[in-house]
């Protein structure tokens, strides 16, 4: 089966689990408009609304482009044409819709509620990530190719280091090697306050800088209106150098973090660094279908308090209250391994973990990999290097 015929069996699995939970739930339509659940949902990125009844196929009311190659599809100016669109195809006019009202704005919210004569509706957003939280064997190959990629790409780091440069120029030289090696050049997040551009570079004391971004660790960026990760500093002998780019080279992506020395570094930093592998070693034994997040956050906070290295974990300054995250079409899907997490890893939920430390001067030492929920166990997806290497 080639990509366009999986893809194809594929969609029509997720419009009927969407189409399940609407059955359940007594809903009679969910519209789509934000550009990942249209490209979950079609395959496609276009500007409109995806219109989902509860029974029988979707129709697409599609503002452009005006050669959208799908079955169904209506052509509009505004949202107000939904409703005599439906009427003038004979389809039932819903009495209760989801909309995504985490992320769309109130104007548009109260636009579509107008247009159906309704005072309330469902979170579709909500439903939307968890049903993607757990893939299929489509997108978990999609996931394995990206992570060769990613993996690929990380191997010819070594190779384009030299002495003397800042963390802006090395980053330039890591993006340039994504790029020719098929990365997108962008990755997609949830929520306000994730703006990054293909990911992040931390050396030296830059690795203690708090963020306003909401990202496991932070770094003062080159610029105020992109206050994260690489902030032009030189890296100088002694320093550690954390990699965490983007795993982008498929829609589904990958998260990997590996750390660079320039020369030897301090004795805490590569303590510091063998926990966070013993940490992901130890997930690796323990997590299986059924197990809580919040158990894999605090196992990683016992084995940090047994090393006395809880005042270096996830910051110094700040402190993130997260140890990993599922990822998907975007780099932050759900479960997310907070201390107070009520979610349950299930089968096919593919997270990365990334428990990580900052030692002041010196830098930031950890690792991350994504891992697979598989029916007995985990499988780890990306596979290189773990230990600190040196340049």
């Amino acid at each position: 089966m080639n990509y366009q015929e999986a893809l194809f069996t594929d969609l029509k699995i997720r419009q009927q689990r969407i189409q399940r939970v609407m059955q359940e739930t007594n809903l009679e339509a969910c519209i789509l408009t934000t550009s990942v659940n249209l490209f979950y949902m079609t395959g496609k990125i276009y500007s409109g609304y995806y219109y989902l009844p509860v029974e029988g196929n979707p129709i697409h009311f599609v503002k452009r482009p005006l050669d959208v190659s799908l079955d169904n599809t209506i052509y509009i100016r505004k949202p107000e044409q939904i409703y005599d669109e439906l009427k003038n195809i004979g389809k039932i006019i819903p009495k209760n819709i989801m909309l995504e009202t985490d992320v769309l704005s109130f104007g548009e919210c109260n636009r579509l509620l107008n247009t159906f004569q309704l005072k309330e509706t469902s979170n579709a957003s909500v439903l939307m990530r968890k049903i993607r939280s757990v893939k299929s064997e489509f997108e978990i190959e999609q996931i394995r190719i990206c992570a060769k990629k990613h993996e690929a790409v990380y191997k010819l780091i070594p190779s384009i280091y030299k002495a003397g440069m800042t963390d802006m120029e090395f980053q330039i030289e890591i993006e340039y090697l994504m790029r020719r090696h098929g990365s997108m050049g962008i990755f997609r997040s949830y929520g306000e306050n994730m703006d990054i551009y293909m990911g992040s570079i931390l050396t030296g004391e830059n690795a203690e800088a708090p963020s306003p971004f909401d990202y496991a660790l932070g770094g003062a960026g080159a610029t105020p209106v992109l206050p994260i990760g690489a902030s032009g500093q030189k890296i100088i002998k002694g320093q550690t150098i954390m990699v965490d780019m983007a795993g982008n080279y498929t829609p589904w992506m990958t998260d990997m973090t590996r750390v660079f020395s320039v020369g030897k570094t301090l004795d805490i930093a590569y303590e510091a660094h063998q926990v966070s592998i013993e940490i992901n070693n130890h997930i690796m034994d323990i997590v299986k279908p059924g197990v809580s997040s919040a158990d894999l956050y605090n196992t990683s906070m016992d084995i940090v308090k047994k090393y006395k290295l809880e005042s270096y974990y996830m910051g110094t300054k700040q402190q993130a209250k997260f140890v990993g995250h599922g990822v998907g079409l975007e780099i932050n899907e759900p479960p997310v391994l907070t201390p107070r997490s009520k979610e349950i890893l299930e089968e096919n939920i593919v997270f990365a973990l990334e428990p990580k430390f900052v030692i002041p001067e010196v830098g930031a030492v950890g690792i991350e990999n994504t891992y697979l929920v598989t029916k007995e166990g985990i499988e780890k997806l990306t596979v290189f290097e773990e230990d600190i290497i040196e340049l």
